[in-house]
C-alpha cells in the first residue's frame, strides 16, 4: 500500500472530488472515516489536520493537505505518468485554472445549497424550502447556460478529455440528479449529454 491516506466522510462532495481523482490514477489509498454526525471533524486529531475543521484532509507520506481541489491539483500534477491525465498543456492549462474558478465558485455553491435542501434536508426530516430551490435553480439555469455554450465548443469543459474541471463538478451533479433540479440538465443538449459522460466514469461509479 502507497503512503496515501485520505481522511473524509463517503457521503462528503468535497471528499468524493478527491477520491474520484485517485481512482482516476488508479493509486491505493487508505480511506479513513471521519464521523461528520459526532462531529469528529472538529476535535483532534482530525483538527489538526485541517485547522478548519472540514473534510476532507490528505496525507501523502510526511506531505499534508486540506482543501479538495488543491488536493485533486496535487493529485493530477505529483502522479501526472499514472492512470488517465487530468491535465493539459500551454494555454489549455489556463483555461483549466479558469474552469476551476468557474466551478468553484459559480458551480458548486448553488448547486450544494440545492443538495442541501432537496437531498439532505429531508435525511435530517426538515422541510425543503421551495423558495430557496426556485432561488438557486435560477442562478443553476444560468452557470448552465455558460456550460452548454462551452461544451458546444469541446467536448469537455476545459479541452477535448476529461479533466479536473469536469472532474469537480460531478459529486454535487451525481446528487442533483436525484432531485427535481435533475431537470436543469436534462433540458439542454450539450450538458445532457456531458453529464451522461462524466457520471458514467468508472471513478464516479466507484464513489456512489
Amino acid at each position: 500500500m502507497s503512503g496515501i491516506k485520505v481522511f473524509g466522510h463517503p457521503a462528503s462532495t468535497a471528499t468524493r472530488r478527491v477520491l474520484i481523482a485517485l481512482h482516476e490514477k488508479n493509486l491505493d489509498f487508505e480511506f479513513v472515516h471521519i464521523e461528520l454526525k459526532d462531529g469528529e471533524h472538529k476535535k483532534e486529531p482530525f483538527i489538526l489536520r485541517n485547522p478548519f475543521g472540514k473534510v476532507p484532509a490528505f496525507e501523502d507520506g510526511d506531505f499534508k493537505l486540506f482543501e479538495s481541489r488543491a488536493i485533486t491539483q496535487y493529485i493530477a500534477h505529483n502522479f501526472a505518468d499514472k492512470g488517465n491525465n487530468l491535465l493539459s498543456a500551454g494555454k489549455d492549462m489556463a483555461i483549466i485554472a479558469m474552469g476551476i474558478e468557474i466551478e468553484s465558485h459559480e458551480f458548486e455553491p448553488v448547486g450544494s445549497k440545492l443538495v442541501w435542501e432537496q437531498v439532505l434536508k429531508p435525511l435530517y426530516g426538515m422541510t425543503t424550502d421551495k423558495a430557496v430551490v426556485e432561488e438557486e435553480e435560477a442562478k443553476l439555469a444560468k452557470v448552465l447556460d455558460v456550460y452548454e455554450h462551452r461544451l458546444g465548443e469541446s467536448k469537455y469543459l476545459a479541452a477535448d478529455h476529461f479533466t479536473l474541471v469536469d472532474l469537480h463538478t460531478i459529486p454535487v451533479i451525481q446528487y442533483l440528479l436525484g432531485t427535481p433540479s435533475k431537470k436543469l440538465f436534462d433540458e439542454r443538449t450539450h450538458v445532457s449529454a456531458w453529464v451522461a459522460d462524466i457520471t458514467s466514469r468508472p471513478s464516479a461509479q466507484k464513489v456512489l
